[in-house]
């Protein structure tokens, strides 16, 4: 096998073995496998989990992002927060990325800024047309968390990017923090096909320079993560997550 196809087999291995790591840990978390405080350590997980260090080390730095770990001297620590500061997190979120998606319909000056957030839209619909209805989870993931960051650039405004960041390493905030569930795949595809039709209307907002229009959606958009939350928290029932979850 040539050296550069070899590194491109060898890096998918990676993403896919990071992806199911971070579904696991994050799985682990939710139920209370992992309590709050614990410390999690690369070798450990890595033999649990039956992949190598490298894809544990990107999972646990995923995590951290999302706000369910803390960086802890030699290894990372299982967060504890009040189910009060999620869902404060959440609604803080709404307000700056819609404060953000206003600004980018007033600051819109060219309707070919809006090509790569149209482009990511595109890929965000092909994760919905599996044969049998399927969602391409992993994939939705990431150009969700791309489309977030695509149209809150629009906005032209390094303090709200700065403030939005800060925000989405609080617990549950970031829009890659909750996944859908396949044990739970009826209310999750509910739910995505109501944040496509939010990401739509955002990005129609947005072209048609509707300031107020679109941070409403924005703030409806995050109101739907909220839910998403909620209803994941509910069905797993919150005492058994109290690891990461205070009630």
């Amino acid at each position: 096998m040539p050296v550069a196809r070899r590194a491109g087999w060898e890096s998918e291995v990676v993403k896919t073995h990071a992806m199911r790591a971070v579904s696991e840990l994050r799985r682990q978390i939710f139920s209370g496998e992992l309590a709050g405080g614990q410390r999690l350590f690369e070798v450990p997980l890595a033999e649990a989990l039956a992949i190598s260090r490298t894809p544990v080390r990107e999972a646990l730095a995923r995590l951290a992002e999302e706000g369910l770990l803390e960086r802890g001297r030699g290894g990372f620590v299982v967060r504890t927060f009040l189910f009060e500061d999620i869902i404060d997190a959440i609604e803080l979120r709404g307000v700056l990325e819609g404060t953000a998606a206003r600004l980018a319909a007033e600051r819109l000056a060219d309707p070919a800024e809006l090509d790569e957030l149209r482009r990511t839209l595109e890929v965000l619909d092909g994760c919905f047309a599996g044969e049998r209805g399927d969602i391409a989870f992993e994939r939705y993931g990431e150009a969700n968390v791309r489309f977030h960051a695509q149209f809150v650039a629009l906005a032209r405004s390094r303090v709200i990017e700065r403030e939005i960041e800060r925000i989405y390493r609080l617990p549950f905030a970031a829009p890659s923090a909750i996944l859908p569930d396949k044990d739970y795949f009826v209310s999750r595809r509910r739910s995505l096909d109501l944040a496509q039709f939010q990401h739509r209307a955002i990005v129609e907002a947005i072209a048609a320079r509707e300031g107020t229009r679109a941070e409403h959606l924005a703030r409806e958009h995050a109101r739907t993560a909220r839910g998403d939350v909620e209803e994941v928290l509910r069905l797993r029932d919150l005492p058994a997550v109290a690891s990461g979850v205070a009630p």
